[in-house]
């Protein structure tokens, strides 16, 4: 079979994005596996598939696989590439596009050519719905890890992420604590891992360590979790912006029980056609 597809990306945060409206395709995680390997396939950190939705509120339905070929609920950066996509492709012509991913709702709005803005949700800090083997909810937690505690706060934004402060976010110890963590047992369902170095109430650097893929250029749900958990803790304004090793994200969050806003750029790399068998 010939499939069609769109290399994009997102801050450096990059994706294979299928159309599964106009042609046939069933999601085979090996395949995937195979396809994100940057040597011997297209390479990229998520696969983005663009489906009939399965309710009324929504014009499409967004499924999310990791490089690993595990599916997941949501990608930030990934919501902005597949509002850019849907147009482009003429799939429609919504001012605001409402999708619907495995947790929820989201909302997509083009600002111009290359920028969207996300409606990310309300971030949840129940420990239960993030999840954590843990009963009662704080503002930070802590684990120990050969020997060494380490405190961080915890959330949802669709996916689990855990955000730890750091004086230096380029010599934190991503490379080795980030699997360590990702795997835990505190953490039922594995967890992204971010770093953050908070320059001053409006801005803030993060790395971030995605289940299932590794480090990547950017990470737009672990910006927003980054965001909500420093205004949380008094060390961020509610409107910062998030400087990523891809590019800056700008957020705006007013505080529990609203939605994170999440603002950037997107960039088309190229088209293409790929045959593989279909099992």
């Amino acid at each position: 079979m010939t499939l069609k597809f769109s290399k994009m990306h997102g801050l450096g945060n990059d994706f294979m994005v299928i159309d599964a409206i106009s042609q046939h395709f069933e999601p085979d995680p090996v395949l995937i596996h195979q396809w994100a390997n940057r040597h011997t396939g297209i390479g990229f950190d998520q696969m983005l598939i663009v489906e009939k939705p399965q309710s009324e509120q929504a014009a499409f339905r967004y499924r999310i696989f990791n490089a690993d070929g595990g599916e997941v609920a949501q990608c930030g950066n990934g919501a902005r590439c597949f509002a850019r996509f849907v147009l482009e492709q003429g799939l429609t012509d919504l001012d605001i596009i409402p999708v619907e991913t495995n947790t929820g709702l989201l909302e997509l709005q083009m600002i111009d050519a290359i920028r969207v803005r996300v409606n990310m949700g309300v971030p949840n800090f129940e420990p239960q719905q993030i999840p954590l083997d843990q009963n009662l909810r704080q503002d930070q937690y802590s684990i120990k890890v050969d020997y060494q505690l380490i405190e961080f706060s915890a959330l949802s934004i669709g996916n689990p992420h855990i955000v730890i402060q750091v004086h230096d976010v380029d010599s934190a110890p991503l490379e080795t604590l980030g699997p360590v963590l990702e795997s835990h047992r505190f953490f039922p369902e594995r967890v992204n891992v971010g770093f953050m170095q908070v320059f001053d109430n409006s801005h803030f650097k993060l790395r971030v360590f995605e289940r299932g893929v590794g480090e990547t250029r950017a990470c737009g749900s672990g910006a927003c979790a980054a965001h909500a958990a420093g205004v949380q803790l008094g060390l961020l304004d509610a409107e910062a912006t998030a400087q990523l090793s891809g590019g800056d994200l700008k957020l705006e969050w007013q505080g529990e029980g609203n939605p994170v806003m999440m603002t950037g750029e997107t960039a088309m790399v190229f088209q293409g056609d790929i045959e593989y068998e279909q099992k």
